[in-house]
């Protein structure tokens, strides 16, 4: 009896099928430890263990999690060396904290450039990926983010640059940090958790900050005025253990390569954005705080006074061997092109 062709197909898919079911069965499970140096009940954890819980789906169920908010697996300044070491199989990561480390990325902090977090985290992302496995060659790189614009949120009523002449001010970044010298300021590090006590004790007068956090670390308990203008953002990566991911089989691999995109990078901070642009309605109808409006000529002196924050920003790359404009060109039609530039 002679076979038609229809049912030599159906016969060759149901064989395909079966291989590929076999060999999915063969993967060996692999667990992740995923770090978070957020609290718990911060707005980006769910869209992590969201991502993580796609990565298992996707993978049969051969690539499971466990998520570790708060700190739990190290400091928020070691979680990029914490990817390298194996600490951690995925890691969020502030580049910022580590003043010089990956001087390219931090082109993405440069004051006055983006305008929302959606857009921009898809530009910062899909930007970074022409440099990302050479300036962070120790872990396997899988996506950029950024926060929805932050400001400066102070002690004493800030508006015009030569305000902070003389402050203490915490950071969010080492650029930032740059800015705040270059205003006269001084610099006082700490991690986002450590924030609240600083200003508390008096150890810092001002911090940068986006809009939503400020409730969520307690740090609108402390500080009563707020520039009330997209200052900075601050650029994210999630990154993950090279060793980990070379463990795993290609079947697995590929499942993580398609959690590693510039659409994951915008879907995982899409519900964080929200939050933080939520943060800024609150405060501003909070009593005792005061959001301070600058004016077209205001605005303008800031940008001027924060004009040798790139120009430093621009030498620290020359060292790297890459071309400043050239980046920094690159990082401005990204974030044109995805409706984020200000």
């Amino acid at each position: 009896m002679t076979t038609s062709r229809p049912a030599l197909r159906s016969i060759a898919v149901a064989a395909l099928l079966c291989a590929a079911a076999a060999a999915q069965a063969q993967d060996k499970p692999v667990m992740l430890k995923l770090s978070s140096w957020v609290p718990a009940q911060h707005a980006l954890n769910p869209s992590l263990i969201a991502w993580a819980e796609d990565i298992k789906k996707a993978s049969n169920g051969t690539i499971t999690f466990s998520f570790f908010p708060g700190e739990q697996l190290g400091k928020a300044f070691d979680h990029y060396d914490m990817a390298r070491d194996g600490i951690a199989d995925a890691a969020y990561v502030n580049p910022g904290y580590q003043p010089g480390r990956f001087p390219i990325f931090a082109a993405a902090s440069l004051p006055f450039q983006v305008a929302n977090a959606k857009g921009g985290s898809a530009a910062v992302d899909a930007w970074y990926r022409a440099y990302a496995a050479k300036e962070m060659k120790d872990v396997q790189f899988c996506f950029a983010f950024v926060h929805d614009p932050g400001s400066l949120h102070s002690r004493k009523k800030v508006v015009l640059p030569t305000d902070v002449k003389g402050m203490k001010v915490r950071p969010a970044t080492s650029t930032i940090g740059q800015m705040v010298t270059a205003l006269g300021g001084t610099n006082v590090q700490s991690s986002a958790p450590e924030a609240r006590d600083m200003l508390e004790r008096g150890v810092a007068d001002a911090i940068t900050f986006p809009w939503g956090s400020l409730g969520l670390f307690g740090i609108d308990k402390v500080v009563t005025y707020h520039i009330d203008t997209p200052l900075y953002v601050t650029p994210f990566v999630w990154v993950l253990s090279k060793d980990k991911i070379a463990s795993m089989s290609a079947a697995q691999k590929k499942v993580i390569d398609d959690h590693c995109t510039t659409e994951w990078a915008e879907k995982v901070v899409s519900p964080w954005a929200d939050f933080e642009a939520a943060g800024r309605t609150k405060i501003g109808s909070t009593t005792g705080h005061e959001m301070v409006k600058l004016a077209p000529d205001q605005l303008d002196a800031w940008r001027k006074a924060v004009a040798p924050v790139t120009e430093q920003w621009a030498e620290s790359v020359k060292k790297t061997g890459a071309d400043p404009k050239q980046v920094l060109d690159a990082l401005h039609q990204s974030l044109v092109k995805y409706k984020s530039a200000l």
